[in-house]
């Protein structure tokens, strides 16, 4: 009883933490960034507790090895808080996102979304771009929530196809989309690291991604229309007729409220200067506010937003034992041998830059199929791209990163998206990584294109 409800209050000491950090970014004051150092220990320890198997190996991982370069570095004890505050701000940003995720929620646009998808089809190939598109665009608002949303409706909807079948379909069309709308998605913790690697804008890196996303998703919409078209698709339940008039509407509020949402982050940026996730972290709420009271749906903002974020924060122990771990980790390995030789690997291929690229993506890739988180693997290639910086485009660097992190949405075996399909679809997250591996290095092969002509 007594430890439920202290699980149930985490919130209040999280939110604490974040909100100091958040006043210390413009106040820059070293003895509260000390302090913030202070508290994120006790937040890590606790968060063990609450902690999924893989995280704590990664979290146990990360310590381990940090500390002995640590302590082999000759850093006093008493700068240890110091390396424990880099992430915070990441951390601050994954828990205000449940508030955006509650006012696309209460605007019920997920549920027209799901009218769409079901409505007037008669084999799976006509399906596919429909479902693609709809998990492509929950994504852009609702981020990892868009996949149960997505395969819910399609598990539904697929009873009477083979299994199979629906596991294929059901991987390819939800698992693609979702990468796709990560790769530009300014709500996504792999850009704001990969912004934060590269100190490229968000502005300067935006027209790329998308057009990168939108390559990737033109030519698995295609795929996907041709492959499943051979297979007819009856509808289960209640046949869903479209309202198009309030179907479009709906599309071009959702639209336009992400293009404003993009303004005026951007602008935003320009205007106080500061780091790319501080940015979005300060635009969320009053954004997901006004929103809310524009639409009308204040009362349910508040009643969904309140109960959601109160949820969410108080289960964040997976990322904050990953991210505080990870940040440990990092600023120990600055200025070892260890991280020396790493770079040395990179630096030696400098004549040959289209090998560096396509190295930064493999490693992502075939770190995956360990179960390495690629927020994990983009900590520690941040820290080996710095000399890159100075003889390549930091924009080509840029999109070698988020391309080699964002497939692991499709094909990460032991990533949190994979793992769910997995659960959901009742199959092996090894199958579901290798029947998406195709898909991913063709995004490998454009994105490299891409980066390479950019140098």
């Amino acid at each position: 009883m007594k430890q439920n409800f202290l699980s149930s209050k985490l919130y209040i000491y999280y939110s604490f933490v974040f909100i100091l950090h958040i006043f210390n970014v413009f106040l820059q004051i070293d003895f509260l960034n000390y302090f913030i150092g202070i508290l994120a220990i006790p937040m890590l320890v606790i968060s063990f507790f609450g902690a999924t198997t893989l995280f704590k190996i990664l979290g146990f991982s990360f310590l381990g090895i940090g500390s002995f370069m640590f302590l082999s570095e000759g850093h006093s004890i008493s700068q240890l808080p110091l390396f424990f505050t880099s992430s915070m701000s990441l951390l601050t940003l994954l828990a205000v996102l449940p508030w955006m995720n509650s006012v696309v929620k209460c605007g019920r646009f997920d549920q027209k979304l799901r009218v769409l998808m079901k409505a007037n089809v008669n084999n799976l190939g006509q399906l596919y771009p429909r479902s693609t598109a709809t998990t492509y665009t929950l994504g852009a608002f609702l981020n990892l929530s868009a996949i149960p949303i997505s395969q819910e409706v399609l598990m539904n909807s697929l009873t009477k196809i083979k299994t199979k079948v629906q596991q294929s379909f059901i991987t390819t069309a939800t698992l693609r989309g979702f990468s796709l709308v990560l790769i530009w998605s300014p709500v996504e913790i792999l850009l704001a690291l990969t912004i934060h690697s590269t100190q490229v804008s968000y502005a300067s890196f935006l027209p790329w991604l998308l057009l990168l996303s939108f390559i990737g998703l033109l030519f698995d919409l295609v795929w996907g229309r041709f492959y499943y078209r051979k297979f007819p698709y009856e509808a289960t339940g209640s046949n869903h007729t479209l309202n198009l008039k309030e179907l479009g509407m709906k599309i071009f509020h959702l639209i336009t409220a992400l293009s404003l949402f993009l303004i005026v982050v951007i602008f935003t940026g320009n205007l106080l200067n500061q780091d790319f996730v501080i940015i979005v972290t300060l635009v969320i709420l009053p954004f997901s506010v006004i929103w809310a009271i524009v639409m009308k749906r204040w009362r349910s903002f508040w009643t969904i937003g309140w109960k959601t974020w109160k949820i969410k924060t108080n289960s964040m122990q997976n990322f904050i034992v990953l991210f505080l771990s990870l940040a440990f980790f990092t600023n120990s390995l600055q200025g070892t041998e260890l991280l020396q030789s790493i770079q040395y690997v990179f630096i030696a291929n400098a004549d040959y830059p289209i090998l560096i690229l396509l190295l930064i993506q493999f490693t992502f890739l075939l770190l995956a199929f360990f179960g390495v988180h690629p927020v994990a693997t983009l900590g520690i290639l941040s820290e080996v791209i710095t000399p890159l910086l100075t003889f390549m485009n930091p924009l080509s660097v840029g999109i070698a990163l988020m391309i080699g992190a964002v497939i692991n949405a499709s094909i990460g075996t032991y990533g949190l998206v994979v793992t769910i399909t997995s659960i959901n679809t009742k199959q092996s997250p090894y199958r579901i990584s290798l029947t998406n591996l195709p898909f991913a290095l063709f995004m490998i092969v454009v994105g490299t294109t891409l980066a390479y002509l950019l140098l």
